[in-house]
């Protein structure tokens, strides 16, 4: 037999065999399907997508990220397939935590699910992601990164205070008409304390507000001062605004500083230029944008011009309200939007309004581009039959109260607090491991106790019951709305935690440390320059937050410094808070005195009644210091290298952990406010000191600014901003405005009650004591407070899950 004869068939066999083998392996398309198929519904609608503008409306423990980042994996596979170019997709979100998870999840299905390389997408935050535009095209974004400090002010920055200022000079006749307000007799410690009260809370919070809403909405201060000559109240408050807005600008320009709205302006400029516009979009084959209700008007546009594919431009600068009317099934815009309108907790501190998402939403709806995810595996079933059931009553009580204050009017459901979307249990075979689990206890537990000390009997009772012989097996949250709850509720709680062995972790005292810098700055400043009424106050601010003197009037103190600080025999008899906040700030006095230089900060640390974390920040901060003024040791060369510090925010506080993860360790009870806890969950979830005065809250006017008017000019022009923004036909009067303030924060401080509901998986526990502080700067003074509005309706509409406290104490 000759060599070929033999080999033939053997060559035959061969290929027979692996044609076999290559039968038994999966092709793209089937790991692409088997993914999809292991999906929830929403989810499959996310990871069919393809080609143009698609919303995902989802509700809590829906599995977003999960969904997203198998709709990310499937479209980076079907790109392989189509293509051989190098386009990539972008997946935005709104925390580097987020960033990092999502990264990871995208990675694992590219790897372990379709076996392709772990590329082909960048995830970033949003200003990550203009950061990296503008820092490729410098020349065009005028962000010269090496040059310039990154900032983030608040209304104490010492930016904004200088642009405060300098308005004050270049406009005293508008200056002289706010310290007039009404009523103004002329009298001299009058005038004083309203200057206080105008240059150091009023102004800079307009000033802080405005910057915020303005700039993140691509409005600059000389259209600011357009939009004012449609108003005619008596301060021309949107005037005022604009001019605070246009010093802080100059300042920022001056001293090479930026903001976080800077890096998005900047890689819009960017893509304002035809050439770099169409390097970046040929880049990019589509965006994913998770927490899309959180975004500002800015953020959205740079998305969407990112998403056009080349083929998209707006049409104008000008951001309104029917941009999105350009969506339809043709549209070349490459955009997924993911998120909850109803988790919308940012927008009465950020320009974030969920009214832009929910307008996404319903344009995608008339095109049928629009999926909801409303099965949710997270929470047992009476808890999602609690929120659903809040959200509804909610919704019901806002439009029965709009239309009766404005029986001329129609209610405007896109203002109202929720979209209606209901949390559904999931379906029978679900890939989540113990999706919907039994409920511990009752699911929910409704607690009138009689007051705050009651509160901490109950919730104790309940925590010990809860992690039982085994504390390693459970997490468990405490939510509250307030840090000075948190921080009252730790000590009460310390003792209880230590004899169970159940660690006690106070989120608010460990996010305290990055204060540190700024608290001694305060001080230092003061003791340098004590008659100074702005170094004082905002040594006695951080005193009252550090609860180290009573809360009081400190606008009437810092009027006159010498005066508070070193009375006369003839001077009226200080009472007793005043004495003692005149005791401590002499001593800071004496302190700087006797001490040498390098010993302040340690000193001002154990002033302050640090703990061991934040010691052990002020002392790494007291040795970068004492490290940048050697060999100019003065406490001009220290305040100058601290003010840096502060303004630059370089520095961090000593930690251990950066994760997420700290706060839902299991054997762990958790202290965290409502805020910090959207996108996290726990087995138990504790919702104490629910009063009506803090949800919803109602806007109250410090009696000390009352001279203006029964409303703040931060959140009128705020509220005016807004009007303009979503093109209503005239900028409301200030009246019109503070309504409209209010039904903002109304509607906010709900939907951060259903966030805080929806963190709970297997037992929900609330209440609302019959006497409470008004305030918690003053815990120890009680008063009957009305419960949360929808307490009461839980109550009624769950008569199973109300704890009889009396039988309770019958069984102790």
């Amino acid at each position: 037999m000759s060599d070929s004869k033999f080999t033939a068939p053997i060559i035959q066999e061969l290929l027979d065999s692996e044609l076999s083998e290559r039968s038994l392996i999966p092709s793209l398309q089937e790991k692409i399907l088997a993914i999809r198929n292991s999906l929830r519904p929403g989810q499959q609608q996310m990871a069919d997508w393809q080609s143009g503008p698609l919303a995902i409306s989802a509700v809590p423990g829906a599995g977003k990220s999960t969904g997203m980042a198998a709709a990310a994996a499937i479209a980076i596979a079907r790109q392989y397939e189509r293509s051989s170019s190098r386009r990539q997709l972008v997946v935005v979100t709104f925390t580097r935590s987020a960033a990092a998870n999502i990264k990871a999840k995208i990675r694992k299905f590219l790897r372990d699910d379709l076996s392709l390389p772990q590329t082909g997408f960048f995830v970033y935050t949003l200003h990550g992601l203009a950061l990296n535009i503008a820092n490729r095209h410098s020349d065009l974004s005028g962000l010269q990164l090496e040059n310039v400090i990154l900032i983030t002010p608040t209304q104490s920055h010492r930016f904004i205070r200088t642009a405060v200022e300098q308005w004050i000079v270049n406009n005293p006749d508008v200056y002289l008409r706010l310290l007039e307000g009404h009523q103004f007799d002329g009298e001299e410690t009058e005038r004083l304390r309203r200057q206080s009260v105008l240059r150091t809370e009023v102004l800079p919070e307009l000033a802080n507000t405005v910057i915020h809403e303005a700039k993140s909405s691509g409005i600059s201060p000389e259209l600011l001062r357009e939009w004012s000559k449609q108003t005619t109240d008596e301060y021309a408050i949107l005037s005022v605004a604009a001019g605070l807005y246009e010093q802080y600008q100059n300042l920022m320009r001056s001293r090479d500083f930026i903001d976080y709205d800077d890096m998005i302006l900047a890689a819009l400029r960017v893509l304002e230029n035809d050439s770099a516009r169409r390097i970046e979009q040929n880049q990019i084959f589509a965006v994913f944008e998770d927490e899309a209700q959180d975004s500002s008007p800015l953020q959205t546009q740079l998305l969407e011009i990112l998403a056009s594919n080349g083929e998209y431009q707006r049409e104008n600068s000008s951001l309104n309200t029917d941009a999105m009317n350009r969506v339809s099934t043709h549209s070349p815009l490459n955009l997924v939007r993911v998120g909850d309108p109803n988790q919308a907790i940012n927008s009465t501190f950020t320009p974030a309004d969920p009214i832009y998402f929910r307008q996404f939403c319903e344009e995608c709806d008339r095109i049928e581009r629009l999926a909801t995810m409303d099965r949710a595996g997270r929470s047992t079933r009476i808890i999602i039959e609690a929120a659903n059931f809040a959200l509804k009553w909610i919704n019901n009580q806002w439009l029965a109260t709009t239309k009766t204050n404005n029986k001329q009017q129609i209610p405007d459901n896109r203002q109202v607090p929720f979209r209606l979307q209901t949390i559904r249990p999931v379906e029978a075979g679900d890939p989540q491991a113990n999706a919907n689990p039994a409920a511990v206890g009752r699911g929910l537990e409704l607690y009138t106790p009689r007051d705050i000390h009651h509160t901490v009997e109950l919730l104790s009772q309940r925590v010990i019951e809860l992690f039982g012989e085994d504390p390693t097996k459970n997490s468990a949250a405490i939510l509250v709305r307030e840090n000075r709850q948190g921080r009252w509720l730790a000590e009460a709680l310390t003792p209880l935690c230590k004899e169970h062995k159940i660690t006690l972790y106070d989120v608010g005292e460990r996010d305290r440390r990055s204060h540190v810098p700024q608290e001694i700055l305060a001080l230092l400043q003061f003791c340098d320059r004590p008659h100074s009424p702005d170094y004082l106050k905002a040594a006695l601010e951080a005193l009252v937050q550090r609860q180290l003197i009573p809360t009081q009037d400190l606008n009437a103190l810092v009027s006159l410094p010498e005066e508070f600080l070193y009375p006369g025999p003839l001077a009226t008899p200080q009472p007793e808070t005043v004495q003692k906040a005149a005791r401590l700030c002499r001593n800071l006095l004496r302190a700087r005195l006797e001490l040498p230089l390098y010993q302040l900060i340690s000193f001002l640390a154990l002033t302050l009644n640090y703990d061991q974390a934040e010691l052990a920040t002020a002392d790494k901060l007291a040795e970068r210091v004492n490290q940048q003024i050697a060999g100019n040791s003065s406490m001009g060369g220290m305040l100058s290298a601290l003010s840096e510090i502060v303004s630059s925010e370089r520095f961090e506080p000593v930690e251990t952990e950066d994760s997420e993860e700290r706060y839902t360790r299991r054997g762990q009870l958790t202290i965290i406010t409502m805020h910090k806890a959207k996108g996290l969950d726990w087995d138990y979830v504790f919702l104490p000191f629910l009063h009506e005065n803090l949800i919803p809250g109602r806007f109250w006017v410090p009696p000390q600014s009352q001279f203006l008017g029964d409303f703040t000019l931060s959140e009128v022009a705020r509220a005016q901003i807004r009007a303009t923004l979503h093109e209503e036909s005239i900028i409301p009067d200030v009246s019109q405005a503070w309504e409209v303030a209010k039904n903002l924060k109304t509607s906010e401080e709900y939907r951060l009650l259903y966030v805080a509901m929806t963190r709970a998986k297997l037992l929900l526990w609330m209440s609302a004591a019959q006497k409470a502080p008004f305030t918690w700067s003053k815990p120890d003074n009680l008063q009957e407070q009305a419960p949360c509005p929808v307490f009461p309706a839980l109550k009624r509409q769950f008569p199973e899950c109300v704890v009889n406290l009396a039988a309770m104490s019958k069984q102790v």
